[in-house]
């Protein structure tokens, strides 16, 4: 077990198995050393753990608590990927989608449940540019979406 792998166990995160594509795309795509990952919304063994708009449906909070889900199958996808977590050289660009309801601005506070979750995992190597959208409308009424770039060893 590589060190990203035993602080997944000591943060009691388990990670499961990439879920099938919902239409014609990959997982995640190397290029050189950057990985790409395709979006990923906050499923849990396949089924959405929440619906709705952030700012009407879903609170901030639980808006973070979807991004941080988002992170741990982002990290499923990574690990399915390169085999070791431990190829991560540094997380480079987050860009985020928040399923928004009408004058909701706070987006960034909602997202920082997938970048707190990298840093806690990845420490450093974890901080990343990033980028925290909303949006009006998400694929399966998902209140977060977020792909990654990666650079790997």
């Amino acid at each position: 077990m590589g060190a990203v792998e035993q602080r997944l166990a000591e943060l009691g995160i388990v990670l499961g198995e990439v879920p099938p594509a919902a239409a014609n795309y990959v997982p995640a795509k190397q290029v050189g050393s950057l990985v790409y990952t395709s979006g990923n919304d906050c499923r849990i063994d396949g089924v959405l753990m929440m619906t709705g708009k952030v700012g009407s449906d879903l609170s901030v909070e639980e808006g973070y608590a979807a991004a941080r889900q988002v992170a741990i199958n982002l990290l499923t996808v990574l690990k399915a990927h390169l085999g070791e977590l431990d190829r991560i050289k540094q997380v480079v660009k987050m860009l985020a989608f928040v399923n928004s309801a009408d004058g909701f601005v706070e987006q960034p506070y909602v997202i920082n449940g997938a970048s707190d979750l990298l840093v806690d995992v990845l420490g450093e190597k974890g901080r990343h540019a990033r980028s925290a959208i909303s949006a009006n409308e998400l694929p399966f009424d998902t209140p977060v979406e977020i792909e990654l770039i990666v650079e790997v060893e």
